[in-house]
């Protein structure tokens, strides 16, 4: 059976808004809102991944989390971001297709997040290595100071990101990351000098200008520098240059001409210059040059233009910095991930909403084209007949902006450069007389009357009604910042800096390079650049992140369905829905299809041995499933309704349940069998016991009969046998036995005459004194210890163990001998020590106590060695008929001063045995007695090795020991 997880299995709601059932909005919502009061933040529209932002922390980015998704089919888990992640590489590696991961949703829905968690996810699973390594900690490291320059908090989000960024990643063919490229899009600059209420400025300020000092500076803010030293892979050189800039900047935004001093001697500017520029504006026309002196109001606007262009150009720069540190010489493979704001909406809503949502406008449209282009390429791909179906376009809407002649970028342009009085009020009626027929754009001043009376149209406000809704936008401000213009006299200023970085940032100022032409307008710019991000996308294979944001308060586990409806509406989530069921509502590879539901045909289960298709094929049709509801792919199975799906499902539920049954069922026979079986086999075993008790009874009764029947036959015989066993008392001593008269008498005899043995042995034991006993065990001794060992064993089984073969007590020449020695002496016996220098003898007295060994000289009685038992280790004899054996000393002992003790005795086998078993009595442990042809003796600092071999003998019978080399005793043995 299956045991792998599936999005089908165990889900909450459901995983797959094209399975919903009923489709309409509720249900929609609905499920959302159960899925996020489950954790569950991801759920799909087939391979478009809807987002909700949580506001908090959850584990389901954990290393193990990423291992789990790793390689895995896009349906085979819960819907993730890892799942969309790792299908998106896998494509680019295996497939060699260039990848786009789009990112969309309003500000605050968690779009710069999901971008992290999908970067991180590719640097987790790509290759390894120090340069690889090294590569993806820069393209990792590079958000965090992007965001610290291009980030703001906002009304809708702490971290909301005031620029768009697009980043593309570059691979090798194995998959492992090359560098990148960064292309930021509109960054908004007027937040420097300017935040609309309840916003702050970039983070970069509060991070690092907190008012500290340098040596606080250079304490607290030492992870942006580790952060630069990653991206870079240099010293933190260029961070001390934007240290310095920036405090540049906040100078400007409170000039006055108290503080111009400071800041010449900031940036290395003359006082002079900079105080002209302030005051004075030139204009060049042709050849001539008209200086005009600015009135307050110029001033300030001189200010925020110059503050603007110096953080909108450092940033450029600082972007421009990490593209060169992350480039690549070799573009293989390329994944582009876009992070670009989102569709805003705000009380007051200026040139820079407007910019952003005509981008988030086109981004719409790409994501509705790419979306049903992939639908249609993936049915022409697998032969299947495509229905078109009928879509809301928002290509009306992005023509109203970015028409070339009617369009509101383009009429913005025209004011701006025409000659003559240009205000935001004439750009608003160029608007109301070009496009106020358009259905959707709005205004008081129109000509269209059905706007005169809506009070909630400010007459300095024109409204658009975008994909996401309608925005009211103030005109104010929109020429200015279209224009966009820096006073030359500034640009020049800041040329003449010697700061290097301030002279870089402005390379027009040079008079050597003097451009008349008028630079274009911010508008124009951006409409370039967004026109060049759409094509790029649409090179690529794109996958989809639909952000969502559940609650305005940015605040866990609350679900607003009105703003979570809202945000489904203008993202088209139920359209897309509807396009992707138009064909077939749910797709699947044959293998896996006839993994799931392969248990449902008996013909499939429990294997199909054919091409899955086939067995796909097999299984739908004994499941009698209407020809109409699917479609048979080149390598997908397409079926049409959810109803279908759900069908299957039910069945496979239902069949597990079964299949379940069945194995309790045969487990619960196979428990039963085998518990008769058992009971049977027990019952045999005690039937037969019973049987052979009964029959052993029986047998016993019968067999007592028989005997008794023969003894009464028998019983002349056996007294006559007895009486001759009587008779021949002595029989026992003799190797003959009288012979049984009957063979039915084999066992008696046998064991009379065991016990009459047995009895005979006792009564010749019983006759012994305590002396011989001892003699007796010392002879068993030693028959265990030398009996087929030594060849010399069997001629001293015949001798008597006598001990003391020296009568010191007696003899007055050992007197002294006797005096020194207080213990009872075991063995007193003359040997011949055996010069391990040269291999002769010298004769001395051998004597063994309870507690020691002594050596003593023959002539005198003196005692030359006392060596106590417990330091003798080992005896060493050979195998063959000679006297030669080795008293082994304990190392580091007394006695073992000089070595070991090499001896030749007539007695060995009766001092071995009683050397050992006074040891054993003495010490409790049995002493080692080796029998090996050759041995070492230790002799002082050297060993010498004693061989024992066949030769002939000069001297008759008599082994001899002669020194071959300094490592060699050698013993002729006859």
């Amino acid at each position: 059976m299956e045991t792998k997880t599936s999005l089908l299995d165990n889900m909450i709601g459901v995983g797959d808004m094209v399975l919903l059932e009923p489709l309409n909005e509720d249900t929609f919502i609905n499920n959302l809102k159960k899925r996020f009061d489950h954790s569950e933040i991801y759920t799909y529209i087939g391979s478009v991944v809807i987002s909700l932002n949580p506001y908090r922390s959850l584990p389901i980015y954990s290393p193990e989390k990423v291992e789990e998704y790793r390689n895995r089919n896009f349906y085979e888990l819960s819907p993730h971001i890892f799942a969309l992640s790792d299908e998106a590489y896998r494509s680019l590696r295996d497939q060699d297709k260039d990848q786009c991961i789009l990112i969309t949703g309003e500000s605050g829905a968690g779009k710069t997040e999901a971008s992290k968690l999908v970067m991180s996810y590719v640097a987790a699973v790509c290759g390894k290595g120090a340069e690889v390594n090294q590569v993806k900690e820069q393209l990792l490291q590079s958000n965090p100071v992007l965001e610290a320059f291009g980030n703001a908090k906002t009304v809708r989000n702490d971290n909301s990101s005031r620029f768009g960024k697009y980043m593309d990643i570059e691979f090798d063919f194995k998959g492992d990351p090359l560098g990148g490229v960064i292309s930021n899009y509109l960054l908004e600059k007027s937040r420097v000098v300017k935040q609309p209420r309840g916003e702050r400025n970039f983070h970069i300020f509060y991070q690092i200008l907190s008012g500290g000092s340098e040596d606080l500076l250079c304490k607290s803010y030492a992870y942006t520098v580790f952060l630069f030293q990653i991206i870079f892979t240099t010293d933190a050189s260029i961070f001390v240059s934007l240290v310095c800039l920036l405090p540049f900047k906040l100078l400007l935004l409170i000039i006055t001409i108290m503080r111009l001093k400071e800041i010449c001697e900031l940036t290395g500017i003359d006082q002079s210059v900079l105080e002209r520029a302030f005051s004075f504006r030139t204009v060049e026309a042709k050849q001539e040059k008209v200086s005009t002196t600015l009135n307050v109001a110029q001033a300030y606007y001189a200010r925020d233009a110059l503050a603007k262009n110096l953080y909108s150009r450092l940033f450029s720069w600082l972007v421009t910095r990490i593209n060169e540190s992350i480039k690549t010489k070799v573009r293989k493979k390329v994944m582009g991930v876009l992070d670009i704001y989102g569709f805003e909406i705000f009380e007051e809503n200026s040139f820079e909403q407007f910019i952003i949502n005509y981008c988030n406008e086109k981004l719409q449209q790409i994501f509705i084209e790419l979306t049903l282009k992939e639908e249609q390429e993936e049915y022409i791909r697998e032969g299947i007949e495509w229905t078109h179906i009928e879509y809301f376009n928002n290509a009306i809407i992005c023509d109203l902006i970015e028409n070339n002649q009617t369009g509101i970028l383009a009429m913005l342009d025209e004011e701006c450069l025409r000659p003559g009085t240009v205000t935001d009020d004439t750009f608003l009626e160029k608007l109301n007389q070009i496009c106020a027929t358009h259905q959707h754009f709005e205004s008081r001043m129109s000509k269209c009357s059905r706007f005169l009376n809506d009070t909630s149209l400010p007459h300095c406000c024109f409204r658009i009604q975008h994909y996401a809704g309608k925005v009211m936008y103030q005109v104010e401000g929109f020429v200015d910042k279209n224009n966009d213009l820096l006073y030359r006299d500034l640009s020049q200023a800041m040329w003449k800096a010697n700061h290097s970085l301030i002279k870089d940032l402005f390379p027009e100022g040079n008079p050597a390079k003097i451009n008349l032409k008028r630079p274009p307008t911010a508008g124009s710019q951006f409409k370039a650049s967004v026109a060049t991000l759409m094509k790029n996308l649409q090179t690529k294979n794109p996958n989809y992140i639909r952000c969502i944001k559940p609650n305005d308060k940015k605040a866990a586990h609350i679900f607003n369905d009105a703003l979570v409806c809202h945000q489904v509406r203008y993202l088209g989530l139920l359209e897309n829905v509807r396009v992707r069921r138009a064909g077939y509502a749910f797709r699947q590879p044959y293998e896996p299809c006839l993994e799931r539901y392969k248990m449902l045909c008996k013909q499939t289960w429990p294997h199909w041995r054919g091409p899955a298709r086939d067995g796909v094929k097999v299984l739908f049709n004994d499941l009698e499933i209407p020809e109409e509801e699917y479609s048979f792919g080149r390598s997908k199975i397409f079926i049409r309704n959810p109803r279908t799906l759900f069908k299957l499902e039910d069945l496979r539920k239902q069949r597990l349940e079964d299949l379940a049954t069945l194995i309790q069922k045969i487990y619960r026979g196979w428990k039963c069998r085998t518990h008769f079986l058992l009971m049977k086999k027990s019952q045999i075993v005690i039937a037969s016991w019973y049987r052979r008790y009964k029959i052993k009874s029986s047998a016993i009764v019968v067999q007592s009969y028989i005997r008794g029947w023969k003894v009464s036959l028998t019983s002349e015989s056996l007294s006559f046998y007895l009486h001759r066993l009587i008779q021949s008392k002595h029989a026992g001593l003799h190797k003959n036995w009288p012979a049984r008269p009957y063979l039915f008498l084999d066992s008696t005899h046998n064991e009379l005459k065991r016990i009459f043995h047995l009895w005979r042995c006792k009564k010749y034991r019983d006759q012994f004194t305590d002396q011989q006993k001892l003699v007796y065990e010392e002879k068993l001794e030693a028959s265990e210890l030398f009996k087929d060992k030594k060849a010399l064993y069997p001629a001293s089984v015949g001798q008597p163990f006598q001990g003391a073969y020296l009568e010191i007590s007696k003899n007055p020449k050992y007197k002294k001998l006797k005096d020194a020695v207080d213990e009872k002496i075991i063995i007193a016996e003359v040997v011949n020590k055996i010069n391990r220098a040269n291999g002769k003898a010298t004769s001395r007295i051998f004597l063994l106590t309870n507690s020691n060994v002594l050596l003593a000289d023959q002539k005198s009685g003196n005692i030359k060695s006392e060596v106590p038992l417990g330091d003798v280790t080992k005896v060493s004899m050979s195998s063959q008929n000679d006297g030669f054996f080795a008293v082994h000393l304990k190392e580091g002992s007394g006695a073992a001063g000089k070595g070991d003790f090499l001896f030749s005795s007539d007695h060995l086998i009766e001092m071995a045995t009683k050397l050992y078993r006074t040891t054993l009595s003495q010490t409790k442990q049995k002493l080692n007695i080796e029998i090996s042809d050759e041995f070492l003796v230790q002799f002082r600092q050297d060993k010498v090795c004693v061989k024992f071999i066949q030769g002939n003998q000069r001297n008759g019978n008599v082994p001899t020991c002669k020194r071959k080399n300094n490592r060699l005793l050698e013993v002729a043995v006859p």
